[in-house]
């Protein structure tokens, strides 16, 4: 097995598998509120996949579906209109709808999102929101009171998708290795983090054309960009939205220890005979099991 087929192995294991069940979850999700706020039983209408499911980063094993559910002006103007916490009960009416679908799961209405938990692990989280007329969304926050906030995530899927087709489709892949880096270091970053860095750094990066032979190169030179970046550094600008990301952790003495791990295994790599078992190990060494061996 080649160089580039490791790494298209690689990034074929870290798609997601069960993909159906969560289209036929969001679905029946989606059906529930319609019928009780839109008075239509469409499974797709008014619903967006937000996070790094959304931005098409997220990889198998997945925790946790974020879901943002649309609702009717009128329902922000009759639970804005509350003198205490209206974003509280706005956030346990939507409980209620949903329990109609998943009457014996233990769902909660947790801050700002209503969480479905289900047996295989995954978690919906849906967030019942108000399109804006700049594109972004208003959500209740039932903390401290109650308050309404807004996000921004269509920006930040359209720019993902935009320079992931303008990078050869390579800056997904990149997102995705990261995530199983994440996971097997324990890195205290966030998927939208990890996401912002990959799409600053393969921007200028001299190979993002280039395809699975030079994902060695790729993860060598994300790792040592990561390394270099200010430890004293708060936040980022998420792509596309400009909201910030701020930051969990320093991951930068990790992203150094894997730099210096690929150096090593492009050396096996490149060695004369080539040392591909080694090279490997090194890389499974950076990476899950999910890394062929």
């Amino acid at each position: 097995m080649a160089l580039a087929d490791w790494f298209s192995t690689f990034c074929s294991n870290l798609q997601i598998r069960d993909g159906g069940s969560i289209a036929t979850r969001s679905g029946n999700i989606t059906r529930r509120l319609n019928t009780d706020f839109w008075a239509t039983t469409s499974d797709t209408s008014h619903s967006l996949y937000v996070g790094s499911y959304g931005r098409n980063t997220a990889i198998s094993g997945i925790s946790d579906v974020d879901l943002i559910f649309q609702l009717p002006y009128s329902v922000y103007r009759q639970y804005n209109s509350y003198s205490g916490n209206g974003q509280s009960a706005l956030l346990q009416a939507v409980k209620t709808s949903i329990e109609r679908t998943y009457a014996t799961t233990n769902i909660r209405a947790d801050g700002q999102v209503i969480q479905i938990p289900f047996t295989d692990g995954v978690i919906f989280e849906v967030v019942p929101a108000f399109d804006n007329d700049d594109g972004s969304f208003t959500f209740p926050n039932a903390n401290s009171g109650g308050s309404w906030q807004i996000t921004n995530p269509r920006p930040e899927i359209k720019a993902i998708r935009d320079r992931n087709a303008a990078t050869n489709f390579n800056l997904v892949p990149l997102c995705r290795m990261m995530r199983d880096w994440k996971n097997k270091w324990s890195v205290p970053i966030g998927g939208l983090l990890i996401d912002t860095l990959a799409y600053q750094f393969i921007e200028n990066w001299e190979h993002r054309d280039k395809s699975f032979v030079y994902y060695d190169y790729m993860c060598r030179d994300f790792f040592k960009w990561m390394a270099a970046q200010d430890e004293n550094r708060e936040w980022w600008r998420a792509p596309g939205s400009g909201q910030y990301v701020w930051g969990k952790g320093l991951f930068q003495y990790r992203a150094k220890r894997c730099y210096n791990l690929s150096l090593e295994a492009i050396e096996h790599e490149m060695a004369t005979p080539k040392r591909e078992w080694s090279a490997k190990q090194k890389w499974r060494e950076i990476f899950t099991a999910d890394f062929p061996d």
